[in-house]
């Protein structure tokens, strides 16, 4: 049986590193096609609601993913989109899997207070309300660092990321809300001692799963 097509479609450039860095240690079999809108964030941040229009885009995004480069399922890695993102997973015949929804499950299994971490102010409106109301969730912004990472500075992103979360208490999960900040977990969980949960690693753990695919397996 031929590998599953999996499509990733991202907004910001940033996330497509992160992602095939996933499915290369997690995932090496399954065939990634990427699609990239990066006017999705910009328009996003300049509306500061997800509007109609932009929830059309979805859809249209998703119907060239299954019509054209005939995906098997698909993945959105951009983590400020939820609602488009549901409206797109009530629509398709495909497993559609939200970028944050596999961390979000993860995180729930493990019983503990939560730190949020995101660089994109959206995300983090976004996303609280993804989690359920009884979970202790912290959320913090890592200011500059989307901007530093976007300007090629990667350094000062994963400086400014683990400062931002050098706040959370070792008690709680690290829960990292964009897949431009996996390249900065490992220093955030050096400077907590928490556990630190990517979206990135995450999702492709799921995505195995839903193809039936083993996951007892080291990364």
């Amino acid at each position: 049986m031929a590998p599953p097509r999996i499509a990733l479609i991202s907004a910001l450039r940033l996330s497509i590193d992160p992602i095939t860095e996933s499915f290369r240690r997690l995932w090496p079999e399954a065939e990634r096609v990427h699609i990239l809108d990066d006017s999705l964030s910009v328009d996003r941040a300049a509306d500061g609601i997800l509007t109609e229009s932009m929830i059309e885009r979805f859809v249209e995004l998703s119907r060239y993913a299954i019509r054209f480069a005939r995906a098997d399922a698909i993945l959105f890695t951009c983590s400020a989109f939820g609602e488009a993102i549901e409206t797109v997973a009530g629509m398709m015949d495909i497993p559609v899997l939200k970028p944050n929804e596999a961390m979000i499950d993860e995180a729930v299994a493990l019983g503990r207070p939560v730190g949020l971490l995101a660089t994109f102010v959206p995300t983090l409106g976004s996303m609280l309300g993804e989690f359920p109301g009884s979970l202790d969730v912290e959320p913090r912004l890592a200011a500059g660092a989307l901007q530093a990472a976007e300007a090629g500075d990667f350094a000062e992103h994963d400086r400014l990321s683990a400062v931002a979360a050098q706040g959370f208490s070792s008690e709680r999960v690290v829960a990292l809300a964009q897949f431009s900040l996996a390249r900065a977990a490992p220093e955030i969980a050096r400077v907590t001692g928490a556990t630190v949960l990517t979206t990135p690693d995450c999702a492709v753990r799921a995505l195995r799963r839903k193809f039936g695919q083993n996951t007892d397996f080291s990364g």
